[in-house]
């Protein structure tokens, strides 16, 4: 026959369900005497089988069923002392595959079962127990018509109760208030190692496990006051060898018939393959599998609970420490080795905190973090990061060769009460970059004002982006003037940035923050056309003035193919001629220039634009390589400039600057490159420089950075005189 469902949606073989009710009546018959005819006693064990099955396919589970099965059977007098034994063997060994077509939810049928059979014992067993009581009752009413039958019935109760009292699975144990125990069945004793006579008499105090004796006695001494009728708890017990079990512990308390307790009837199920697995399994998700420490949930775990119990005055430290250079360890030697070095790293970093007590976690990768609880300072914590440093610098023995690594560490302690977990870390993390960029094998300590200022900086760098697609920046440009006519000639473009909160910032808090994110390629281009649309105005406005417009050209835009497009549409897009454009590099970008970039530089001039040195003199200075180079001009950096100070006379008498000036001079004039003077800030030092034949100077003497409607407004008054 088909499979039949049940109203809640669950499904059961009615042939299995039939074969396996038959089964039951087959061995029940064979058990004893059965009270009804063979037809009524299959019928009832066909609706037992049936509800058991919907019970162990029902969601939600619940055992709730069993137990009434159980207590149904009492009810129908199927009490044989083996009937109980047969019905749980034969729950657990075959009645899922014959009823159930598929199986019960695999994943936890085996528990469902368990559960089944526990529920069907105790239904059965408290059923019993309940009949036998109402027969005592109704036997002690009326004693005085059938005394006789009476004591026949109970002891017949006490036969059925105590078969099933001795043949339960699940250990059974009763007890006095006093704790001291009454009687236990096989499965109890079994379970402590004991034998059921050597329990008799026991306390059961003397069997719960050292580490929960107090609980135990607190939960014990509720339940024998009243508090409560039953309670139902996970504990371990001392068995007779010494070890420890972990049980599913139920108790109840019976009463007398005035309510006062009698005694207590404590059903246990040992599930230490359980608990034991729960344990492993919890180790596996708080642990690293490579080298067995703690991982970065236990970590936190820890961090936290100590923040949050921490006392007055309390501090606490972290030591945020990765190697330097691990990941070329593991491209050069392979995965396998790297891992081995991973593990004696790890272990010799809890070595050397192991006397003090520290946590010491992988947090992932290279990276380990050392939790400082319960230190005196600041001293303490950078004691734990020299011990750590020291740990790892020692050679260590993997796969036949001696590898030495370093690391670098982030220290930060504070009191406990004024941080969190995660400021910590985050200051932690902040840290260890500051002792990276220092160099290898280095510590660093936490510097709550340099780390604003970072914060700050990062800050800017994540709304760089976003600014320049609002229109943020503005452009400034400074006159760059004849030193022989004093006539502005040209100016050099200055980018700024008008920050809504933070005013107008100069290019020192950005443009190394563009550099760093790329950013810089886009900035450049937008200064470049914004530089060349002012300087096609001026152009227009002022035709005779023939203004070049000076703009600084990063690395990374010197190193992008598309450069001398970039530049080349601009000048199109603008209609400004090529030769009023003059693109500025450093010194050490155009020197190390080779390749595809030097072949740009070359396209650039061929287009007609003007090419500069930046800041000469502070770099490569290799002399020989400009006459490669298609340079037009040398600006020569303002510390030889600041060094001409003829009005000052405690400062004349060192006249290298000045002598260097001159050099640099007459090299640029040799090579037929223009000449130009940064930071001009005196009429002294633009005197000098005219007497040295310097071109052009550049400075706050000449005129600061200003908007482009300053520069016409320059222009225009210089045509009206």
């Amino acid at each position: 026959m088909a499979a039949v469902p049940d109203p809640a949606g669950a499904e059961v073989s009615r042939a299995g369900a039939q074969a396996y009710a038959a089964e039951w009546a087959r061995a029940l018959r064979r058990l004893g005497f059965v009270p009804h005819g063979a037809a009524e006693t299959e019928r009832l064990l066909l609706a037992y089988t049936e509800r058991l099955a919907r019970a162990l396919r029902a969601e939600p589970f619940s055992a709730g069923p069993a137990g009434d099965v159980g207590r149904a059977m009492v009810d129908a007098h199927l009490t044989e002392p083996g009937m109980l034994e047969w019905s749980v063997r034969a729950l657990g060994e075959s009645f899922v595959d014959r009823v159930l077509p598929g199986g019960a939810h695999p994943a936890e049928a085996a528990e469902r079962v368990a559960a089944s059979q526990g529920a069907l014992a105790a239904g059965f067993a408290r059923a019993l127990r309940d009949r036998t009581f109402a027969q005592q009752e109704r036997i002690a009413r009326s004693a005085w018509q059938a005394r006789d039958e009476v004591e026949q019935a109970l002891r017949d109760s006490e036969a059925r109760f105590r078969a099933v009292f001795t043949g339960a699975a699940i250990g059974i144990g009763v007890a006095g208030v006093d704790g001291q125990i009454i009687e236990v069945n096989q499965s109890f004793a079994d379970m402590l190692g004991y034998t059921a006579e050597e329990l008799r008499g026991v306390n059961v105090g003397s069997l719960f496990h050292t580490d929960d004796a107090a609980g135990m006695w607190e939960l014990y001494q509720e339940l024998i006051e009243g508090r409560h009728d039953s309670v139902r708890v996970e504990k371990r017990y001392h068995r007779k060898d010494g070890t420890s079990l972990w049980t599913d512990l139920a108790v109840s308390l019976i009463r007398h018939a005035d309510g006062r307790p009698r005694f207590t009837v404590a059903m246990i199920e040992d599930i230490t393959e359980r608990y034991e697995l729960q344990q492993r399994l919890r180790f596996q998700a708080l642990h690293d599998p490579l080298t067995g420490l703690p991982n970065r949930t236990l970590f936190f775990e820890t961090l936290g609970r100590v923040l949050d119990t921490a006392g007055p005055g309390q501090r606490v430290g972290v030591c945020f420490l990765d190697l330097d250079g691990f990941k070329a360890i593991n491209d050069s030697l392979g995965h396998d080795l790297g891992d081995r070095l991973l593990v004696v790293i790890a272990r010799r970093l809890a070595d050397s905190v192991a006397d003090h007590g520290h946590l010491v976690a992988r947090m992932g990768g290279d990276e380990f973090v050392i939790l400082v609880d319960g230190g005196d300072g600041l001293d303490d914590a950078v004691s734990v990061a020299k011990a750590a440093l020291a740990a790892v610098a020692t050679p260590v023995p993997v796969g036949g060769q001696q590898l030495t690594v370093s690391a670098s560490v982030g220290v930060v302690e504070c009191p406990a009460g004024e941080t969190s977990a995660s400021e910590l870390m985050k200051a932690a993390d902040t840290t260890l970059y500051w002792a990276k960029g220092e160099g290898r094998g280095r510590w660093a300590v936490y510097d709550p004002e340099r780390g604003a200022r970072d914060i700050a900086r990062s800050s800017l760098a994540a709304t760089l982006p976003s600014a320049l697609d609002r229109g943020e920046f503005v452009v400034r440009y400074q006159p760059i003037v004849s030193l022989l006519e004093g006539r502005m000639v040209a100016v050099e473009a200055l980018v700024r940035w008008q920050h809504p909160e933070l005013g107008l910032l100069g290019p020192d808090r950005f443009i190394a923050l563009a550099e760093e994110t790329g950013l810089i390629v886009r900035l450049g281009e937008w200064v470049l056309r914004q530089a060349c649309r002012d300087a096609e105005e001026w152009r227009r406005r002022f035709p005779d003035a023939q203004l070049v417009v000076s703009v600084n050209l990063a690395a990374r835009q010197a190193d992008d193919p598309g450069i001398v497009e970039t530049v080349s549409d601009a000048l199109t897009s603008t209609g400004l001629p090529a030769g009023l454009l003059q693109l500025e590099l450093t010194e050490s970008a155009v020197m190390g220039t080779a390749g595809e970039p030097l072949r740009s530089l070359h396209r650039l001039a061929a287009l007609g634009v003007r090419l500069a040195i930046d800041d000469f003199g502070t770099g490569y200075s290799n002399l020989a390589y400009l006459r490669r180079l298609p340079i037009h001009c040398l600006k020569l950096a303002g510390p030889f400039v600041e060094g001409i100070r003829g009005d000052d006379p405690a400062a004349v008498a060192d006249h290298r600057d000045e002598r260097i000036v001159d050099a640099l001079v007459r090299l640029a004039h040799a090579l037929e490159l223009w000449v130009t003077a940064e930071a001009v800030e005196t009429g002294v030092q633009a005197e000098r420089l005219r007497a040295l034949r310097c071109d052009t100077g550049q400075g706050r003497f000449f005129g600061a950075p200003a908007p482009a409607r300053e520069i016409a407004d320059r222009l225009s008054a210089g045509e009206a005189t």
